[in-house]
């Protein structure tokens, strides 16, 4: 690898850093600022701003300017401009491009090659987007890296921090909270868990329905019909959350927002940082609940955590340090720069691959489990949530009917019992099995997830060698409002998902137990089961049992069943 190069391709800001002297360095950009706005806005003469530049004609050019393209990545995004089509991971190439020009012009040789950071709970085909967008943008990406994690590594190295740390990293558009352990020069992830759909931005919205409400019970105006009106609140939500971090209360005055018949109208109005705390007090308690979520998966209580590392500029926000001092006391570690964090780690990850930094050793975790569907609506899960990767593993699997061919392997993502109740990632057809009974053929699944997070399916015969596999594409996208949800859904229904596990075990043994009467029907030459009451009365009593919902029946169809079997066999 050339030149070190470290970039994080944030919601609202990103950075591009680059080792210097074996220091990191981050670079400012063609305007001297070390943050970029993650816009990109199309001018109406086919001009193209990045930028601040960008940010600052979004009022006058709402329709074609565009923010937070983070939160499309990996979706079926796509926008029309002057008649060219482009989907989220072009525009997010676009800023990444900027960061790479400002690069090169800063350090006077070109720049091929970077590590790109992702928030921890992004999905496969999330990252495959960034990834897609860095090599548009003409890099090579060498490695995605989770950002606290990257967070991680920007806070240990200078301090020398051993232990457990907690890594709080709430940015522009997403949360991520991850347990790590640092021992010398190891960086181990331990757990994560994460919402990307909730961030600085999402704090701004619940700001901006504040002042859309208080302007129409003023005016009778409704704002939310005018998109140049409304990205004027938006601006306006932005700069009162930053003014809250620093006083008790921030004025809210955009003159001419609006107008009727008695002419212009302004919105003037005073947000206090008592009345943004009541709006966003939902998602406070969300991001405790997530951290809490993070130390029980890690097996870590809060007396284990010799730190917590802020990460994100809305780790600013002043209820959000309030909470975690509470929670922690004194263990919380400011940075002057929380925006720039990421960055940094991500290039001294970027000098470990390169040579520049010895001995560091990252080791990451994927954030969701993976597997697939099997009979009866089962998830049989392959690669647990919190593994480490890169990782590979498999299982055997068979068919479940006599003489059959084929078998679909449906690749899922999630943490519920039930297939259904998961997410698809992708499916494809595995073909040639010579016909066999059911229960012989053995396929071998492998999961491979490489240090991208990235997940490879691959599934083989073993009698006949032949073999299929998937790669999870960016265009299987997984909704991410459900994604922020399936930690949250497994634990609330544990005990039905652990009613579905053993109702289908119980279903597999009663199935089981009807062949062995078939077989012994079969042996005994009887023409029908009619022939034998006794088994009839069975037979009739466990196939209610198969079609009821009632697992108690279930259960008992399958005891009797299997003593009156053994019973048989006995004489």
């Amino acid at each position: 690898m050339g030149r070190a190069v470290g970039i994080d391709f944030g919601t609202t800001n990103s950075v591009i850093c680059a080792l210097e002297g074996g220091e990191p360095v981050v670079i400012p950009n063609q305007r001297g600022e070390r943050l970029t706005p993650s816009v990109v806005a199309f001018g109406e003469e086919g001009e193209l701003l990045v930028g601040t530049a960008a940010k600052n004609q979004s009022v006058i050019n709402c329709e074609r300017t565009f923010r937070s393209i983070k939160r499309k990545l990996g979706e079926n995004f796509k926008v029309n401009i002057d008649g060219r089509e482009y989907a989220a991971a072009q525009i997010a190439a676009i800023i990444i491009g900027r960061l790479k020009e400002s690069a090169e012009e800063f350090l006077g040789e070109p720049i091929t090659e970077a590590i790109i950071t992702v928030p921890a709970y992004f999905n496969d085909s999330q990252r495959q987007a960034v990834k897609l967008a860095g090599e548009l943008a003409g890099l090579e990406v060498k490695r995605l890296i989770n950002e606290p994690t990257a967070a991680a590594l920007a806070f240990g190295m200078p301090r020398n921090q051993e232990g457990t740390i907690l890594v709080f990293d709430l940015g522009g558009g997403t949360f991520d909270v991850s347990v790590l352990d640092i021992s010398g020069t190891v960086y181990e992830a331990l757990a994560t868990r994460g919402n990307n759909k909730l961030g600085g931005d999402d704090f701004d919205a619940r700001v901006v329905h504040h002042i859309v409400s208080d302007f129409y019970q003023k005016h009778r105006i409704d704002l939310r019909e005018d998109p140049m009106a409304m990205q004027k609140a938006r601006d306006a939500a932005e700069s009162a959350k930053k003014e809250l971090s620093e006083s008790a209360s921030a004025s809210i005055h955009v003159p001419f927002i609006s107008a009727d018949r008695e002419g212009p109208k302004h919105l003037q109005m005073t947000l206090t940082r008592q009345k943004f705390e009541e709006l966003v007090a939902d998602y406070l308690d969300e991001i405790d609940g997530l951290v809490s979520a993070a130390l029980e998966d890690a097996g870590m209580s809060l007396r284990d955590i010799g730190a917590v590392a802020l990460v994100g500029g809305s780790s600013r926000i002043p209820a959000v340090r309030r909470r975690l001092e509470e929670k922690f006391g004194n263990k919380l570690i400011r940075s002057s720069n929380p925006d720039e964090s990421v960055a940094v780690g991500a290039c001294i990850q970027a000098g470990v691959m390169s040579g520049g930094v010895k001995g560091l050793v990252l080791v990451d975790i994927t954030p969701l489990t993976l597997g697939i569907e099997t009979d009866n609506d089962v998830f049989v899960p392959i690669i647990e949530r919190n593994s480490c990767i890169p990782t590979t593993r498999g299982r055997v699997f068979t068919t479940v009917t006599d003489g059959q061919t084929s078998v679909e392997v449906h690749v899922l993502q999630g943490e519920r019992a039930q297939a259904s109740r998961n997410f698809s990632l992708g499916r494809f057809t595995l073909e040639g099995i010579p016909p066999a009974p059911r229960g012989v053929p053995r396929i071998d699944v492998v999961f491979d997830i490489d240090v991208n997070g990235i997940a490879h399916v691959r599934a083989q015969n073993e009698e006949t060698g032949e073999h299929r596999e998937i790669r999870i594409e960016a265009g299987n996208a997984v909704d991410e409002e459900d994604i922020r949800k399936m930690a949250l859904d497994a634990a609330a229904h544990k005990d039905e998902d652990e009613l579905f596990i053993a109702r289908n075990r119980l279903l597999r043994q009663a199935r089981a137990l009807l062949s062995r009467i078939n077989e012994k029907a079969e042996r005994e030459g009887l023409e029908s089961l009619n022939d034998n009451p006794e088994i009839e009365e069975l037979v009739d009593y466990i196939k209610s049992a198969l079609g009821g919902g009632d697992i108690h029946q279930l259960k008992t169809a399958v005891e009797t069943m299997s003593v009156y079997l053994n019973e048989l066999a006995a004489v």
